[in-house]
């Protein structure tokens, strides 16, 4: 039997901030209250000054494998996610070949079973042509289907209506959809093809992929979701355009709609086209400042619910590639806990909408089974964070297999001083512990 304790923590949990103490047995929380220095542990830290958080829930991230590998693998970016406090991770379906059927979903598992620092759970993916696959998946062991209704890699983009008016009425579980209408970003792209030629530059991108693209395809994902009363997850919403689809007024475990914003959303705006360029090119685009005002202001609101990573890696030299030829996508799984607390620094987003935005809200929307709470009974994923301690982003110190950040430079008020996964400690300033942690997700559904 392993018992694991942490005394003086400053437990930011459930909307509140306590100073207690958390006793660990065997993977899971056995004991929350102040004065258990009394009792008998393996381990025990001493966290006096610093706060414990739930462990970070990434529900949209792209780890690479299988069939991507010169870019990412589960291993490198489950290191790199714990290393940032994300203890959990939901992973997409366009790897190579696209998960879309219910073997290569089992190919996927099957390598973060072997291989995952994190939790993990994967997306069934859907295509044009394999509803009948799709509806094989099991609510209890998968997180849910993935619907690109924009661009994306390989046979993933469905533009058939009536395949999708199929898909949100037969789908078993939540669908979580990429909104962008494809046909609006095509017409966009011939008319700055024609005027810049090969020379376009990256601060195109949120022209291209613009406002009326993710307004149009993200309110045809509504109106498929109410009419067939759909449970339905909008990932990385960028415009203020779409925030009024959704609504404040239900507990987020009733709403049957919800969404996410994603901490680039957050974090840059278009003016930092000029500086970064290529590296903060993803889709949705990064764009006006005044889009990333209101999308924090509707986080603060409950009109969006969750805050993710959208975590997309690829090669220095691919990002360096001519505009129309650098793929979209920047590698964030390491810090986004460190971006939210500077936020929360600076006195624009309190430290328990953090927590729950970051850690309850994941857990409550995907229904996860005893994860994102510091609750007696539920497995031990926690985050040790000294916000007195700054951390700044360098190549030594990045984890990503791809080596770069489009944050190199910046340095954050706090540090990530251990990270607790699955009753574990895995990290511990600066230094794994362990070689595997993760557990796959349990789904109460």
């Amino acid at each position: 039997m392993s018992r694991f304790l942490l005394l003086n923590t400053n437990l930011v949990n459930e909307g509140n901030c306590t100073e207690t103490d958390v006793l660990i047995v065997n993977g899971f929380i056995e004991q929350v209250a102040p004065n258990l220095s009394g009792q008998w542990a393996d381990q025990i830290i001493d966290a006096k000054g610093q706060y414990l958080l739930p462990g970070v829930i990434d529900d949209q991230a792209y780890f690479r494998e299988l069939g991507l590998t010169h870019k990412a693998t589960v291993r490198s970016e489950s290191r790199s996610a714990v290393a940032g406090g994300v203890t959990t991770f939901m992973e997409m379906p366009n790897t190579v070949p696209n998960a879309l059927t219910q073997s290569l979903l089992a190919d996927k598992y099957a390598v973060a079973a072997r291989s995952s620092m994190a939790n993990y759970s994967f997306y069934m993916g859907a295509s044009n042509d394999n509803l009948a696959e799709v509806l094989r998946t099991d609510p209890r062991s998968v997180c849910g289907v993935k619907v690109f209704m924009g661009s994306s890699t390989g046979n993933m983009l469905i533009d058939n209506e009536h395949v999708l008016n199929n898909l949100f009425w037969e789908s078993p579980i939540l669908i979580a959809t990429h909104c962008e209408d494809e046909a609006t970003i095509r017409t966009n792209t011939e008319r700055y093809r024609a005027e810049y030629g090969d020379n376009a530059p990256a601060a195109l991108h949120p022209l291209i992929r613009n406002e009326a693209a993710c307004l149009k395809s993200s309110s045809l994902a509504v109106e498929l979701a109410l009419r067939h009363n759909t449970r339905l997850h909008i990932l990385h919403i960028s415009t203020t355009d779409e925030l009024s689809l959704f609504t404040n007024q239900l507990p987020l475990i009733d709403k049957r709609i919800t969404a996410e914003v994603c901490v680039h959303h957050l974090w840059f705006d278009s003016q930092d086209y000029d500086r970064l360029k290529n590296q903060i090119k993803c889709n949705p685009a990064v764009k006006d400042a005044h889009h990333k005002n209101a999308l924090l202001a509707a986080l603060l609101s409950d009109h969006l619910d969750v805050i993710a990573t959208d975590h997309a890696p690829h090669t220095w030299n691919e990002k360096q590639q001519p505009y129309w030829q650098a793929p979209s996508g920047l590698p964030l799984v390491q810090h986004p806990l460190l971006m939210m607390l500077d936020l929360m620094q600076a006195g624009k987003l309190p430290l328990e909408t953090l927590v729950r935005k970051m850690c309850h809200a994941p857990a409550d929307c995907f229904q996860i089974d005893r994860r994102g709470y510091v609750r007696e009974g539920y497995w031990a994923d926690l985050v040790l964070v000294d916000t007195h301690q700054p951390t700044t982003v360098a190549k030594p110190n990045l984890l990503y297999q791809c080596g770069w950040s489009p944050l190199e430079g910046q340095t954050f008020g706090s540090t990530i001083t251990h990270t607790i996964v699955s009753g574990e400690l895995v990290y511990r300033n600066g230094e794994f512990l362990t070689d595997r942690a993760g557990e796959r997700l349990v789904f109460d559904r």
